[in-house]
């Protein structure tokens, strides 16, 4: 399996198709004229089952892992180094946050300047930062795909015992006691589901694997849910002491396990729709934007939200009702008309990002530079864009943009930069 896998494309996009769908799906607003208040539909008696096929992060980090070992390994097949493939990922992942950032770190001063209302602005600024969450623990992960390969090739399925148990550890301290511990697991929990691509990419299990796969997993779930300290939502829930996804806990490596088995039955089906040409060409147009798809689509929603909430004083009504149902479609259907709004102006950002050049970043500053963009994008999502909001996200965004830029002024053709271009 050198080669590119179709399977793992549809994957990725579809679950991210589900992040968005799930996060213009769960929002309950309401406005009084002055405040706006957040509710999530999750909430609602019985739809925290919805929970364990909308939470799909996990499918994300193993197509991800299965993307990043096959991806590493044809680059090291044609010559290329590691130090060339963390750049190439990186910018892969890292560019499209520029013009996210550019727009946000002005337009919440902009919009209270005009006369919007400053509390749900600020409600609407750290949703959008808050997504920020992803790009930062998967650029961690890409940081260390090359040793965790290592370590795979090496040890095989024991890397993966090793994370699962550091994350059961971490929870006992962290229901044991000692909350803040319960962060490590943005770390043990999503490398333990990437680690798990790995082995797709090495070995792809049998139907009968994958069987066993989606039984044991969410079967596990189902007994820690039960007789653990663990919520029955795989989601985070307003007003809930704890927390199955912020931070994550070792549910959604079961979770995982049970939903990878499942997306596992349905390749066959999966890879035969990957072959029908208007299929394969939307998968290409979307794939293509993936990222930008993620990072614009709580703005979409934000600017719908404000026109809806603020500009016309909707209410969400009784998620489930009648008229919940009734309203669905339209409140999708204007998010997904802005969102194409915003791909249209800002995915070529990423879909038409310069291709290489000869002239690479030492490894030292590939290593430095992702690590600071990590960390600042970490920042930006602990304080979100919201003005005033203190100098962490401004001061992190700053950051992260210098080195990128820093890296680009290298790695791209840039209009004061003359280099020559590899075949």
């Amino acid at each position: 399996m050198s080669k590119r896998d179709p399977f793992l494309d549809v994957v990725r996009v579809l679950a991210i198709i589900l992040v968005v769908f799930q996060h213009w799906l769960v929002p309950v607003l309401d406005w009084n004229g002055s405040e706006l208040t957040t509710g999530n539909a999750y909430a609602t008696p019985g739809w925290w089952v919805l929970t364990w096929v909308g939470q799909v992060m996990p499918l994300v980090f193993f197509a991800g892992g299965a993307a990043n070992m096959l991806s590493l390994r044809a680059h090291r097949g044609r010559g290329g180094s590691v130090r060339d493939w963390v750049s190439g990922r990186v910018h892969r992942l890292a560019i499209p946050m520029l013009p996210l950032m550019a727009v946000w770190l002005v337009l919440p001063q902009l919009l209270i300047t005009l006369g919007v209302p400053r509390q749900p602005l600020d409600v609407g600024s750290a949703v959008v930062g808050q997504l920020l969450w992803f790009m930062a623990v998967y650029l961690a992960a890409i940081l260390v795909t090359p040793w965790m390969i290592k370590a795979q090739e090496r040890y095989g399925f024991r890397v993966f015992a090793v994370l699962a148990g550091a994350a059961l550890l971490v929870d006992v301290l962290r229901f044991g006691g000692l909350p803040m511990a319960g962060f490590l697991n943005a770390g043990f929990v999503w490398l333990a589901v990437h680690q798990l691509g790995f082995h797709y990419a090495k070995n792809p299990p049998s139907m009968r694997a994958a069987a066993a796969m989606a039984g044991v997993g969410f079967g596990l779930t189902a007994l820690m849910v039960s007789f653990g300290p663990y919520p029955l939502s795989m989601v985070g829930m307003p007003g809930a002491p704890v927390s199955n996804a912020g931070p994550p806990t070792a549910c959604l490596i079961t979770l995982g396990i049970g939903q990878i088995g499942l997306v596992l039955l349905a390749r066959p089906l999966i890879r035969s729709l990957v072959a029908r040409p208007a299929a394969a060409r939307v998968l290409t147009w979307v794939g293509a934007r993936s990222m930008s798809l993620y990072l614009w689509h709580m703005s979409a929603m934000v600017a719908v939200a404000g026109v809806w909430t603020v500009g016309l004083g909707y209410s969400t009504p009784e998620p489930g009702s009648f008229l919940w149902f009734l309203v669905l479609p339209l409140w999708i259907g204007s998010a997904a008309a802005v969102l194409y709004g915003l791909l249209k102006a800002f995915g070529r950002f990423e879909a038409h990002a310069p291709g290489p050049l000869v002239v690479q970043p030492p490894a030292t500053q590939v290593m430095i530079g992702t690590a600071v963009i990590a960390i600042g994008t970490l920042g930006i999502a602990a304080t979100g864009f919201a003005p005033g909001g203190g100098l962490v996200s401004t001061g992190a965004a700053i950051w992260a943009g210098i080195v990128l830029s820093g890296l680009l002024a290298v790695r791209y053709r840039l209009p004061s930069v003359s280099l020559v271009r590899s075949a």
